[in-house]
Formats: C-alpha cells, sequence, structure tokens
C-alpha cells in the first residue's frame, strides 16, 4: 500500500493473465495468425519485467548513481539494436540508430541531472531514463527506415542532383527533411492531445499514488517536454550518420538491397 494506493495482488496479476487469454482467443477464432506470437511475447513480457524487477531492487538499494547510468548506457545499446533493425539494409544502421539514442538520451538526461531538474537518486534516474531512451529508440528507427526507403525509391533525383554538380549532403537533404518529419509527427501528434484524449503514464502513475494533480502535472510537463527533445535529437544525429554511410569517397549514392 503506497499512500492509499491499492497494488494489485498475484490474483489480480492472474486476471490479468486471464485477459491475455481472451484476447489470443478472439486471435485465433478470427484466424489473423497472431495467437502464437501474442502469447509468446505476453509470456516474455512477464519474465522480463519480473527479472527486471529484481535487477532493480538490487539496483536502487545498493549502487545509486553509477549503477543507475550503467543501467540506463545498457537500455542505449539495446535499443540501439531494436532500432537499427528498423533501418535494415541500410549501412551500419545499428552503429547509426545507437549513436542517435545515445547522443538524445545523454543530452536530455544530463541536462536534467546537472539542471537539478529531477534527482539523482536511481529510483528516479533509471524510470526516466527508460522514458528518454524510449522515445529516443522510436524517432531513430522511423527516420531510418523512411531514409532507407527514400534512398531506393528517390535514387534517380538523387543522382540527378549529383550530376548538377550538388554536394552529397544537398543532393539529400529533401529526404533528410521528409524523414525527420515523419519520426517527429507522432510525438508532436500525442503532444498536441495530451490530457483531452489521454492522461500519460507518468502523470496517471503519480495519481494514482496519491500525489496532488498539480503536481503530477508538472512532472508531466517535464516528461513531455524532454521526450520531445531527446526524439528530435536522436532522429537528427541517427539520420545525420546515416547519410554519410549512403554515400562513398567520391560522394556517389551506394547501391542498396531492394
Amino acid at each position: 500500500m503506497v499512500q492509499g494506493l491499492s497494488v494489485p495482488n498475484w490474483q489480480g496479476v492472474g486476471t490479468s493473465v486471464a485477459l491475455v487469454g481472451l484476447a489470443a482467443l478472439i486471435a485465433y477464432r478470427q484466424r489473423l495468425h497472431l495467437t502464437r506470437e501474442l502469447l509468446i511475447a505476453a509470456a516474455r513480457a512477464g519474465v522480463q519485467l519480473v527479472a527486471v524487477g529484481a535487477i532493480l531492487l538490487i539496483l536502487f538499494r545498493h549502487t545509486g548513481l553509477p549503477g543507475a547510468l550503467a543501467w540506463v548506457v545498457l537500455m542505449v545499446v539495446i535499443a540501439g539494436q531494436v532500432a537499427g533493425r528498423r533501418g535494415a539494409g541500410l549501412p551500419h544502421a545499428i552503429r547509426a540508430a545507437t549513436a542517435g539514442v545515445a547522443f538524445g538520451t545523454v543530452i536530455t538526461l544530463g541536462a536534467l541531472i546537472a539542471l537539478q531538474v529531477i534527482s539523482t537518486q536511481a529510483r528516479v534516474v533509471v524510470p526516466v531514463g527508460g522514458m528518454i531512451v524510449s522515445g529516443a529508440m522510436q524517432a531513430s528507427g522511423i527516420a531510418l527506415r523512411r531514409l532507407r526507403e527514400d534512398a531506393v525509391s528517390a535514387r534517380p533525383a538523387i543522382e540527378a542532383r549529383l550530376c548538377l554538380g550538388l554536394p552529397a549532403r544537398e543532393a539529400f537533404l529533401p529526404h533528410r527533411r521528409s524523414a525527420l518529419r515523419t519520426a517527429l509527427v507522432p510525438g508532436i501528434d500525442s503532444t498536441k492531445v495530451v490530457g483531452l484524449i489521454s492522461l500519460p503514464g507518468a502523470m496517471t502513475g503519480l495519481i494514482l499514488a496519491g500525489v496532488e494533480p498539480l503536481t503530477a502535472i508538472r512532472y508531466q510537463i517535464v516528461v513531455m517536454y524532454m521526450l520531445l527533445a531527446a526524439a528530435s535529437l536522436a532522429a537528427l544525429a541517427a539520420a545525420r550518420v546515416a547519410e554519410r554511410a549512403l554515400f562513398d569517397d567520391a560522394q556517389r549514392l551506394i547501391a542498396l538491397p531492394t
């Protein structure tokens, strides 16, 4: 019990498992061919959460800020792997994604800690860092996927600009801008309707924990703006690193698998 908050017991967890079973049954009856994937995803999520919960318990009690930052670094590495797969086919896609996620995370989380916007306690740095890494990962993955699509579909236009004497950076600039717009639109749209359509996770969690709504709103504003910043920085960095790998030393667009 936390400030009047009733935390679900294992019976409640069992109820949620039954709801997953219902979703799997619907997928099976409707022949969506997603039943196995749904059950594996649910089982994997449960195992991962229990394992992470045990690790975080040790982290919060014994390691302090250095341990929290090490955990954030691990999250960045994993996020880079996930986002890099979105740009499969791009040269060094995982490196570009990891660089983007790391850049967005270091700048955003570093500013929050340096300016004392958030506490340096591990139980604060880890979840806030996780939100930042997640937002940066999504933006980087979308940007890389769009870059790859444009590099393939718009190849004649890019090569035409190169033939006119434009450097590689300027020849590819319209497509980099398009990739960045595509990556940032989901975050911008979510920010526009925050509080009107849904109560975001950080705010909801604080309210459920008994925090006054106005206090929860201040925290959510910080979270919302830091996610926008992290997504923008990560998408830009990932796009720039990936763009450089698209051209050889003679500034020719390399061939990509279709």
